[in-house]
């Protein structure tokens, strides 16, 4: 029988007491912005205080004057040298970089046409061009595809709108996107091994979970280790495998590390304790 933990969302219960909820763990731990956020004493009360004075025209001794926030400036549709790409330059090298060959043989995390876009970075100038104030800006944009669980990284020349150098890489894993950490979720929560996410979940809110939207993520690549995982997890690594960190919106975190999402193969597997 689960023992079920009461505690006010978003606010941490003294103690970091556990709900065991069948194989998921309601973690309790202190949130941001908590902290002090009922002290009426202390650093928080003299804060008040000092605030309070301030209204009513009263001098503070060491007050500092409010700070003035200046809007930052407007941006251009390309930058120069060094520069961080601008959105343009990340829409333009995500256009040229996935040409049609691309997009009909690629398929993406849900099994979509197209390979998963994964990010898109200055590229690093050549060596010939380190002193060059008028070198061409490149980007590297890259892709995984699903279909062949392979690593596409294409480096696109902005200024001449052309792909100079394709490579192809197959077991190294980047970090993930949103739109993957999502799907590793999504199947989670659909899966039976997802359970106890689901059961936490509602002792948490008293509501159904049903789409990761509900949750706030995070995740990290899991790749095997000969004899550490079930057989079902055995080629993480060759395909994109996934540990997730789920926190209820607003209220704890829910222990999910001993479950591994399989996104090229669609499963889900629970390592041993």
């Amino acid at each position: 029988m689960r023992t079920i933990v009461h505690r006010h969302l978003g606010k941490v219960v003294a103690g970091a007491a556990l709900a065991v909820a069948g194989t998921a763990v309601m973690v309790g731990i202190t949130l941001p912005g908590t902290a002090g956020a009922d002290d009426t004493g202390g650093a928080a009360g003299g804060g008040a205080g000092r605030a309070a004075r301030q209204a009513a025209g009263q001098d503070v001794a060491g007050a500092v004057a409010p700070g003035v926030v200046e809007r930052a400036p407007a941006e251009g549709d390309r930058g120069t040298g060094s520069d961080p790409l601008t959105d343009d330059e990340i829409r333009r090298a995500e256009k040229i970089a996935l040409n049609r060959q691309m997009l009909a043989s690629g398929e993406n995390v849900e099994g979509e046409r197209g390979p998963q876009r994964l990010g898109v970075e200055l590229a690093a100038p050549d060596a010939a061009e380190l002193d060059d104030p008028g070198a061409p800006r490149r980007a590297d944009v890259t892709f995984y595809d699903y279909k062949e669980d392979r690593l596409v990284t294409r480096t696109v020349d902005l200024d001449s709108g052309k792909v100079e150098h394709t490579g192809t890489q197959r077991g190294v894993q980047p970090p993930l996107s949103r739109a993957e950490t999502a799907e590793a979720a999504r199947l989670l929560i659909a899966d039976p091994l997802g359970a106890g996410l689901r059961a936490d979940y509602r002792d948490a809110t008293g509501r159904t979970l049903i789409s990761p939207d509900q949750l706030e993520l995070d995740s990290m690549i899991y790749k095997a280790v000969p004899g550490a995982q079930p057989a079902v997890l055995d080629r993480c690594g060759e395909h994109r495998c996934v540990r997730l960190f789920p926190k209820v919106r607003n209220g704890p975190w829910i222990d999910a590390r001993a479950f591994v999402i399989d996104l090229s193969a669609r499963k889900v597997g629970r390592l041993a304790h």
